[in-house]
Formats: structure tokens, C-alpha cells, sequence
């Protein structure tokens, strides 16, 4: 196997939220073999001297949609699906290049894309994928216009669809299973409106308790949960109530929602930036204006929510949502968190919370041995100046996936 040391560099622990300074780290093949204080004696290693720098964990995105290269999610579906593919490799080298070594799809990508990336045929985050998102008819992700008939949703099929339309107990317990067996590795439903589909007003619940559950149970059957859109906090209770693991957005939550998700140890993946984004450049980029006029609804709610979240001890991954041109943005999400919650909580949302509601602790989202080798060289602090993650001004050095040094943006 092929060793790697990492000379001296400070070693981030985001659990503690410290840096470890002047350490060591020896990479064997993909895995960390040992992190030591001690200089480590490695002969045989190549040797990437990291004085004065912070060695770091890789970023993991809990929702992105690397299927989707047009900010129109309805116009997205309908491209050709060699199409869509092939989009998808510049935004998922990107992301690579950011410093997101691992991300969760929340609807679009699947089994093939995540083996794409796996077996080192395009550069990329590891993926998480949910396969295509469950939703109810006229549901966030039934992008069918309003018309005087309704044809056949052919979501199901094609590969720029984010969702697929089911409706009811028995098929959806049968969309699930299916899913799962198309190598979905955890099962996304809508459970609310939204902001980018075209007939559901944000305030709508969608799907029936029945429905919920039974999802929820099929997933759970599978050793697996289930991550819900949901805005307003009667979205999110009864979602969390009915056993979805994660709430996806949560931008209208109130007191009494968060304290239900606390006491249900359900996790929230806000998703801030992707609301500046839209508002700054979602109608140049063909966003359609009933999708615009729901943006500022949920727009500075979202950032007021981190607070209930916190107060309630309810824990935050790290999420973009971002869609076409807007992927660009997604780094700029710390910027957000930092100024909110301080950049330590920042950190932690995109690596040992991120890996937490991966249910892969341990092995990513840390510089420990034993964890897979996703590891960062930044020329700065993040602790203390959260601007070397993102934007333009990042300073990432280095991106390091699974043992394997990929160069920096």
C-alpha cells in the first residue's frame, strides 16, 4: 500500500472544536494509520510537509443535487439523460475541489453515479445517494404544470428528475423497496412544499401519517432511515412524530417543533445559501416567478432558525441545495453558519455532525486512525477565520479522498 505522511501540520478535532498543533499523520492505502504528536518514522511514505497549516477533515454536503445543472428542476427533468450526466461531472469536480470529499444526494443521483466516482472513472465527492425523491401527486416534486388534464408523471425515468410521483400505503412502501434496491443508501420524501416546484404552497403537508410511516418502516427494515423536506413546524412534527430521522430545510420551525425533534434525537440540515443564491440569481437563470415570489418567505426565517435549533440542543449538518450556475456558491454556506453559531459549530455541521447523520462516525468527518483518508491541508485557521473554507479567498491547499491527493481548485 502506498503511505502518505503529513509533516507537522495542526491537526483540527471539530469535537472539540481545538486544533492539535504539530502533528503527524501517516496514511496507508485509504485508511489513517496513525495521528501522533511524536514525529512518526515512516520511511517508505512520501512526505507533504504541513508546518504552519491546519490538517483537517473533509467536508461532507448533506444536500445537493449534483444531477441538477439547470436552476429550472421542471426543464432539468426533461433533458436528455446522457445529458444530464455529463453535466453533472464539471459540478462534482467542483465540489471535489471546494474540499467536499463526501456528500449526501437529496434526490436525483444514484447507484451508478456513486460508482462512477467510487471506482476513480470521474473525480468527485463520494456519494450518499437517495435515488429519486418520493413525492405526492401535485407534491414538491411533481413539477407537472397546472392544466385541465394530467398526464402520466414519466419522473420515475428520467434521469434529471429529482423525485418520482407515488401516492398511497402499498405503493409507497413498494417505491421504497425499490429505491433501496437500486442502491439508494437512505430514502428521501417531501413532506412539505416548496420553493421550487410550481402547484404546492410552501404551508402544505404531504403525505398522509399512514404514508409517512410506512415508509419510514420499510426504510428502517433496510437498516436505513429517512430525511424529510419540511418548512413549517407542522411539517416537521408531524414528519419527525411519524420517524424521519432528518428534517431537510426547517426554515419556519418554531419552539415547540424543535423540541419535538430534540426529544426524537432528529437532526436538521439547513440550507441557507441556496436562498441567497435564488434571490440574487435564480430568475436570470430560469427560476419560474411563482418559484421566485416563495423565496423571500423563507428567506430570513431560515437564518432565524439556527437559534430555535440550537436553543433546543437539536444538532445541525451542513447543507447547499444549490442548483445549476449556483453550485459555485456552496462553500459560501460557512460563511452563514460562522456568523450565526461561530465558526467551531460551523466546522462541525460539515464533519463529525455531517458523519453522525451519515451514521458513518469514525470513519469520516475526523483525523483519527482508523478513518478513511479525506483529509485537507488549509493554509490558515478555520477556527478563527472561516473565510480559508470559502468563497474565492479559500485557502485549501490540499484535498486528500480516500488516500488519494487530488489538486485544489
Amino acid at each position: 500500500m502506498t503511505q502518505i505522511l503529513l509533516k507537522g501540520g495542526n491537526v483540527l478535532d471539530p469535537v472539540r472544536g481545538a486544533l492539535l498543533p504539530r502533528h503527524d499523520v501517516l496514511i496507508d492505502g485509504e485508511r489513517i494509520v496513525e495521528v501522533s504528536a511524536t514525529p512518526i518514522q515512516a520511511p517508505n511514505a512520501r512526505v507533504i510537509d504541513a508546518t504552519g497549516k491546519t490538517v483537517m477533515p473533509g467536508l461532507i454536503d448533506l444536500h445537493v443535487h449534483v444531477l441538477a445543472s439547470l436552476a429550472n428542476l421542471g426543464l432539468n427533468a426533461v433533458q436528455p439523460n446522457v445529458l444530464v450526466a455529463f453535466r453533472a461531472v464539471p459540478i462534482m469536480r467542483s465540489m471535489l475541489e471546494r474540499g467536499f470529499t463526501t456528500v449526501r444526494d437529496a434526490g436525483g443521483a444514484d447507484w451508478g453515479l456513486s460508482q462512477a466516482v467510487a471506482t476513480g472513472l470521474i473525480p468527485g465527492p463520494r456519494i450518499f445517494p437517495s435515488g429519486k425523491a418520493l413525492s405526492q401527486t401535485g407534491g414538491h416534486g411533481d413539477f407537472r404544470p397546472r392544466s385541465d388534464t394530467l398526464e402520466p408523471c414519466s419522473c420515475a425515468f428520467r434521469a434529471g428528475a429529482i423525485a418520482r410521483v407515488v401516492d398511497g400505503v402499498d405503493a409507497v412502501r413498494l417505491a421504497v423497496r425499490e429505491e433501496i434496491q437500486k442502491g439508494a443508501t437512505q430514502i428521501k420524501i417531501m413532506a412539505s412544499g416548496g420553493v421550487a416546484s410550481p402547484t404546492d404552497p410552501i404551508g402544505n403537508t404531504q403525505y398522509s401519517e399512514d404514508e409517512i410511516r410506512a415508509i419510514v418502516a420499510e426504510a428502517e427494515a433496510a437498516q436505513t432511515y429517512v430525511m424529510a423536506h419540511a418548512y413549517t413546524p407542522r411539517a416537521i412534527t408531524r414528519a419527525v412524530r411519524c420517524g424521519a430521522r432528518t428534517i431537510e430545510h426547517g426554515n419556519l420551525v418554531d419552539t415547540a417543533a424543535a423540541r419535538v425533534m430534540a426529544e426524537h434525537g432528529a437532526f436538521v440540515v439547513p440550507t441557507l445559501i441556496t436562498y441567497d443564491a435564488l434571490a440574487r440569481d435564480g430568475a436570470r437563470l430560469g427560476l419560474p416567478p411563482d418559484s421566485v415570489a416563495k423565496i423571500e418567505t423563507v428567506r430570513q426565517a431560515g437564518r432565524n432558525s439556527l437559534a430555535i435549533y440550537a436553543e433546543a440542543g437539536v444538532k445541525m449538518g451542513f447543507g447547499s441545495d444549490l442548483l445549476g450556475e449556483m453550485h459555485q456558491y456552496q462553500s459560501e454556506e460557512f460563511l452563514i453558519r460562522a456568523e450565526l453559531l461561530g465558526n467551531a459549530e460551523a466546522v462541525r455541521s460539515a464533519t463529525s455532525i455531517a458523519a453522525e447523520i451519515l451514521q458513518r462516525e469514525g470513519e469520516l468527518g475526523v483525523v483519527k486512525a482508523g478513518a478513511i483518508a479525506d483529509v485537507l491541508v488549509v493554509d490558515g485557521d478555520p477556527l478563527q477565520d472561516i473565510g480559508v473554507l470559502a468563497g474565492p479567498q479559500a485557502k485549501i491547499e490540499m484535498v486528500m479522498q480516500a488516500g488519494k491527493v487530488h489538486a485544489p481548485a
